[in-house]
């Protein structure tokens, strides 16, 4: 069952495979859906890639039967998810489940811990 509404791009790191799904269908990607849900690609995952190995880059793209050229187009969406984070230029909403009486420290604990995620990331000067 999809979900409605899209996934928050500044909560990509804790993404189900069904929001994957929906963001691969955002960025044009959509063919890929089935075989990222087969192997269980979520948010931690895509999180990851940044940190595999061209031989462990290679068996993700054999698995999901994905073109090189699709595989960098989805790199760069990471990237821009990433890089908007980093800047703060997304908003940090509170999730349904906390209690209102503790937003502040939640948005506050929540940016400093997605802009930690992305620390080691370097922005390039236009």
């Amino acid at each position: 069952m999809r979900r409605a509404r899209q996934p928050e791009p500044l909560d990509f790191f804790i993404w189900t495979v069904e929001d994957v799904g929906l963001w691969l269908e955002e960025i044009n990607l959509g063919g890929y859906c089935q075989a990222f849900e087969e192997n269980g690609v979520n948010g931690e995952y895509l999180e990851s890639l940044s940190t595999f190995t061209t031989e462990q880059i290679l068996r993700f793209i054999r698995r999901c039967h994905m073109k090189w050229g699709d595989f960098i187009s989805l790199c760069k969406e990471l990237r821009r998810i990433k890089v908007a984070c980093l800047k703060g230029e997304q908003e940090v909403r509170r999730p349904w489940w906390a209690p209102p009486c503790l937003s502040v420290v939640f948005v506050r604990v929540a940016k400093r811990n997605r802009q930690s995620r992305v620390v080691s990331l370097k922005l390039e000067q236009p």
